[in-house]
């Protein structure tokens, strides 16, 4: 390494002369030369032909200024860039808390926000309530429901349309007029044979495991190896008996399943209904060419949880019920709703439509059944145990017959009560550890089952006698008699599970 004669600090461009073999940087020794004409260092004479050029390697380093060399001048410029780090970390700190006080501010305007308009929604709600409890007394036509999620479904919302009413006289003169000459099948299932019943059959593993359960059975008219399955994995199942095949798995739903339906009629594509804890209702059409469930239709006409979902004898309405205290008419050709309820006092917990079409029984969590005329939206009846405690009516069913109406009067009992006289004439104990799940007529009105925590039982009717107990499978969520009364189906945990005859 060279150091400038005259500087002492390594050149930038070195030079060295040809008479003393001093190295110079030479932009010094140029000036000292042009102005004194010696050699700085031996004062000989100097010229600039005599400074010759040294060419040194351009992989060598400079050496750092002598300010760097020392302790102190490195202890010195640590010290200045501990202390440039420490204030920008410092303003970096004095932005975050800002920004998480901006924050902070908007989360609290928002939950603010949301708590008025949640007021506001409340207060709404209460006024309409009350307004259209004034308009029923006073006999004032309730003005048409302006809600904006509602706006779809908002038309036809105090009476039903002439055409609808028409379709249902028309199915309950003829139902009625067949229900009175009707008989029993000579080749339906006897009360002998109920007592000899035997699991025939089991599906497993239908739906998820995790959360595990089926909620809901159907099982179908026209091809009776055919049956639906609502979970609380919050999906539909279309199951083939015959092939033990899933033939689809309809989503739609974000929460549990409470009901499925199929709708059936001869000149129609047969219609997959679902009603879940999701407030929604979902459509499904089966496509005859690709042999699919195609989605047809979403209803949000309630604003609480779905407790009850039947298809009409007439095949064209569907009713719902549910926890926002309204019930309501459905037309299922154009999946619009034709007819809701005004908000009754209580929720509605279960549904029931007469075998003839014309009344609606609704169950409520304060041991009261609630008993509607469809065509004007009257209460025809009200049915309540004086003596039982309070319970919820969650499962509800009339007799074929239509004179009958089954349902719990307690927690693990059930009454049989006569429309006629509209009072129960009979009441059966399952035993203080037994919940009722769901109660079934069967379609000849001979038999009733009560699916429970403990089981299911079959019971005849009139007799009162207990035929039959399933038991098999633990709790049955759900009850179905199939065709002729030749067997019964039971939704147990995540199984379904079919009794008959025993093979010979």
């Amino acid at each position: 390494m060279f150091f400038c004669a005259i500087s002492g600090e390594p050149p930038q461009e070195p030079v060295v002369s040809a008479k003393s073999g001093k190295v110079y940087e030479r932009r010094l020794i140029v000036k000292y030369i042009s102005e004194n004409g010696t050699d700085p260092i031996t004062g000989d004479k100097l010229e600039e032909s005599d400074l010759i050029a040294i060419k040194a390697s351009p992989d060598t380093a400079a050496p750092r200024p002598p300010t760097h060399t020392s302790i102190p001048a490195l202890l010195h410029l640590l010290q200045n860039e501990w202390d440039a780090l420490v204030l920008g970390t410092h303003a970096l700190e004095q932005k975050y808390n800002a920004t998480r006080q901006e924050l902070s501010y908007a989360l609290y305007s928002q939950d603010a926000a949301s708590r008025v308009v949640a007021r506001l929604i409340r207060e709404r709600d209460a006024a309409r309530e009350a307004l259209a409890n004034v308009q029923a007394t006073l006999g004032v036509a309730q003005p048409a429901n302006e809600d904006v999620e509602m706006a779809e479904n908002a038309a036809g919302e105090d009476t039903l349309p002439t055409n609808i009413i028409s379709q249902i006289d028309e199915t309950h003169q003829a139902l009625s007029a067949a229900r009175k000459k009707r008989k029993p099948p000579t080749d339906y299932a006897t009360a002998v044979e109920v007592k000899t019943y035997v699991s025939t059959h089991t599906i497993p593993s239908l739906h998820s495991a995790s959360p595990s359960g089926i909620t809901s059975l159907a099982v179908s008219r026209l091809n009776p190896s055919h049956f639906l399955t609502g979970g609380n994995d919050k999906i539909v199942q279309v199951y083939d008996r015959s092939t033990d095949k899933v033939l689809a798995s309809l989503k739609g739903h974000s929460k549990k399943v409470n009901h499925v339906a199929f709708r059936e009629r001869e000149s129609d594509a047969t219609l997959v209904i679902s009603a879940g804890a999701d407030k929604i209702v979902k459509i499904w059409a089966h496509d005859s060419a690709s042999g699919e469930y195609i989605p047809k239709s979403t209803i949000r006409s309630h604003k609480g949880e779905l407790t009850g979902l039947a298809v009409h004898p007439t095949s064209t309405i569907l009713t719902l019920c549910s926890t926002d205290k309204t019930y309501s008419l459905h037309d299922l050709s154009s999946f619009t709703q034709v007819f809701r309820s005004i908000p009754s006092e209580e929720a509605f917990t279960s549904l029931a439509v007469h075998p003839d079409g014309t009344l609606l029984a609704l169950g409520t969590p304060t041991s009261t059944i609630q008993i509607f005329d469809i065509r004007t939206g009257a209460m025809a009846a009200t049915l309540s145990s004086a003596d039982a405690a309070p319970f919820t009516v969650n499962s509800l069913t009339f007799s074929e017959n239509g004179y009958h109406l089954l349902a719990p009067n307690s927690l693990s009992s059930v009454a049989i009560w006569d429309l006629r006289k509209q009072k129960a004439t009979h009441s059966i104990s399952l035993g203080d550890d037994f919940k009722v799940n769901k109660v079934v007529y069967d379609t000849s009105a001979q038999y009733f089952g009560v699916a429970g925590s403990l089981g299911a039982r079959i019971f005849a009717h009139k007799t009162w006698d207990e035929l039959l107990r399933l038991d098999e499978g633990g709790e049955v969520s759900d009850l179905v008699f199939g065709e002729q009364g030749k067997e019964i189906w039971g939704a147990s945990g995540r199984e379904v599970r079919i009794w008959g005859l025993p093979s010979t």
